[in-house]
């Protein structure tokens, strides 16, 4: 078998080198390090949702325990998913990450699938969405004449050009825009909790029905929204082949940047819950906001505006440096346009891979579909999510040995699994139709795929 093949050489070589070594893989830069990795996992996961979707949760659940609750158990899906995923990368740290995985364990038709709608909607139109966000925030703050499409474009333009001019470049504007991320959440949390004096939090009781199924359902709806704050953190592992230790880095980035993350989701959460409550909480839609106009008068609207902006542009960055490496490693596989592996011999990135990317986003911002685009992605997102934990069955019954094991496997990583399953079954029996849809663009890689193979 070729997966097991290929697994079998890569360990013998201790697994540093990229899949099919190829001229253009091995001219890949290795320039960074474990802080810029771990800023990476946390920039993939932090964007706008945790200032705007606690008052979702709170429209689910009623009490302060419950909305905590849900974030606190999100927080610890994530973080079984993070150390799933530094087992993968410590195991197989090839560029391209969660594609990688897919291709060496299961099949390159896979792993294709995957990149296909990776490009297709996606990363592309979660990208689309964020943008326009930003665009709509920085005319607010600047009180520039200007259309929020205009901005957007303007902003895609200069991401991706500080992204070519090499990974060392776009990583540090990466970490540079994630510490002031930190430094917007940290100041919302300290006006919450120390400038607001009055709390609004009552622990009891602790449920706001009797247990049932019917409050099983509403916490599940309510974990629907946790979830989704909560992705993107496995998006680091796609730079893989750009880290100068991916072994020894990727695994301890996923760890610390998924539990920091958990950490200020559930803080951010609290001094919600505390300065509002729950019902006004839900009541909110901007509930940051409100918290620093309650905390500062209407200064600390415009600082959190100011900080959201920079949240989500941080978010756009992050993803604008590390979903080309799929396609860049799809083109090294001969399945997608040659041309996408090629590197750039000064700065040693796929510059190719990038623009298509910053491209395709531009047309669906144009396009006004994003918002259409986001609702038939999810199930396909987890959809790979899930396969791609399931890896590490096959990986742990070929060859038991790591130097970075998932504790209490299989049972947590079946739990895993069975929430990637969880959130699948959730979003067909909600949105059929878009699932549909969204298994349709996926059926479309088929054909391609074996188009490509023939003619490459």
């Amino acid at each position: 078998m070729r997966q097991a093949a290929s697994r079998k050489t890569m360990a013998s070589s201790g697994g540093t080198q990229p899949h099919a070594s190829s001229p253009q893989s091995a001219s890949l830069a290795r320039r960074l390090g474990l802080f810029d990795a771990t800023m990476l996992v946390m920039g993939g996961t932090i964007g706008a949702g945790i200032f705007i979707n606690p008052y979702v949760v709170a429209l689910r659940v009623h009490t302060p325990a419950l909305v905590l609750g849900a974030w606190v158990a999100g927080g610890v899906i994530a973080l079984i998913g993070g150390f799933i995923w530094a087992e993968l990368a410590d195991r197989m740290p090839h560029v391209g990450g969660q594609y990688a995985y897919l291709r060496e364990v299961y099949h390159p038709l896979l792993a294709f699938l995957y990149g296909w709608v990776l490009l297709l909607v996606i990363q592309t139109g979660g990208m689309a969405a964020v943008t326009v966000t930003f665009s709509r925030y920085f005319l607010e703050l600047t009180g520039i004449h200007a259309a929020d499409w205009q901005i957007a474009l303007l902003t895609l333009g200069v991401l991706t050009a500080v992204n070519c001019l090499g990974v060392r470049a776009g990583g540090t504007v990466q970490s540079a825009l994630m510490v002031m991320k930190i430094a917007a959440i940290a100041l919302l949390v300290g006006a919450g909790g120390f400038l607001i004096h009055d709390s609004h939090a009552a622990w009891r009781p602790v449920f706001d029905q009797p247990p049932s199924l019917g409050l099983a359902s509403s916490f599940g709806a309510a974990m629907v929204p946790v979830l989704f704050a909560y992705g993107g953190w496995q998006t680091a592992c796609f730079v893989a082949g750009e880290l100068k230790h991916p072994r020894r880095d990727l695994p301890r980035a996923l760890i610390l940047g998924v539990a920091g993350v958990a950490i200020l989701y559930t803080l951010v959460n609290y001094v919600c819950v505390r300065a509002l409550g729950v019902d006004a909480l839900a009541a909110t839609h901007t509930p940051a906001s409100a918290v620093m106009r309650s905390a500062m008068g209407e200064l600390g609207g415009t600082i959190i505006a100011f900080g959201i902006a920079i949240s989500i542009v941080g978010f756009l960055s992050q993803s604008v440096l590390t979903a080309p490496r799929v396609y860049f490693a799809m083109a090294e596989d001969g399945v997608f346009f040659r041309q996408l592996a090629w590197v750039h011999p000064r700065t040693h990135v796929p510059v190719l891979a990038i623009t298509l990317q910053s491209i395709w986003t531009m047309v669906i911002l144009l396009s006004g579909s994003y918002e259409k685009i986001l609702n038939y992605v999810t199930s396909m997102d987890w959809i790979f999510f899930g396969l791609t934990a399931s890896c590490l069955f096959v990986l742990r019954r070929e060859n038991p040995a790591s130097n970075f094991r998932m504790p209490g496997h299989p049972w947590t990583t079946a739990f895993f699994c069975f929430c990637c399953a969880a959130v699948v079954g959730n979003t067909i029996y909600r949105f059929p139709g878009n699932t549909l849809i969204g298994i349709a663009i996926l059926a479309t890689g088929v054909p391609v795929y074996y188009i490509w193979k023939r003619i490459s």
